[in-house]
């Protein structure tokens, strides 16, 4: 009885080693995570997370496994964790050869056909404005497109605010329609 007992498996318990047995394991961890991040910066920083994951007893070796292959285990998790939280966000790096790299991210500028469409729309209002009585016109060119305040626009064409507002309505109510 006493040999069974011997043979049997001892319990689960965490193992001890130092931090030189550790640190001899950082370049193979720090290579391991820049093949699968290729960047050197954050894979060194996963390595850092493992280092202090294990020093602070989040991560406890149970000695089941070779030290470096608990230690890579430990580094693919921290792997997954940051591309599930990197996930939540778009990213502005996109792969240049992937055939939806351009649709990631929307284009400021009006497109071709939005270009044709303003510019045809712009000329019809500028011939229409044309049309305009000579009163309409200059009050829409001084205030409108000059810029100009409603006290210089009055002055200029010597009327009231409310002649002015008036005029105003009936140019783009005629532009418009």
């Amino acid at each position: 009885m006493s040999a069974a007992l011997a043979t049997a498996p001892a319990a689960a318990t965490p193992h001890t080693f130092g931090w030189n047995e550790m640190f001899a394991q950082r370049s193979h961890l720090v290579r391991f995570a820049q093949r699968r991040l290729h960047d050197a910066a954050l894979a060194e920083d996963l390595v850092h997370d493992v280092f202090e994951a294990v020093l602070s007893g989040r991560a406890q070796f149970a000695g089941r496994s070779g030290l470096r292959t608990w230690l890579v285990g430990v580094l693919k998790h921290k792997i997954v964790d940051l591309i599930r939280q990197r996930s939540r966000y778009d990213s502005l790096d996109a792969d240049e050869d992937s055939p939806h790299a351009a649709a990631l991210l929307p284009c400021p500028q009006p497109q071709p056909d939005e270009v044709a469409e303003q510019r045809q729309r712009l000329a019809s209002v500028l011939a229409r404005m044309q049309q305009l009585s000579p009163g309409l016109r200059k009050a829409v060119e001084l205030r409108l497109i000059h810029e100009h305040s409603t006290e210089e626009v009055c002055r200029a064409l010597n009327i009231s605010q409310e002649n002015l507002f008036v005029r105003l309505h009936r140019a783009r109510h005629a532009l418009l329609h």
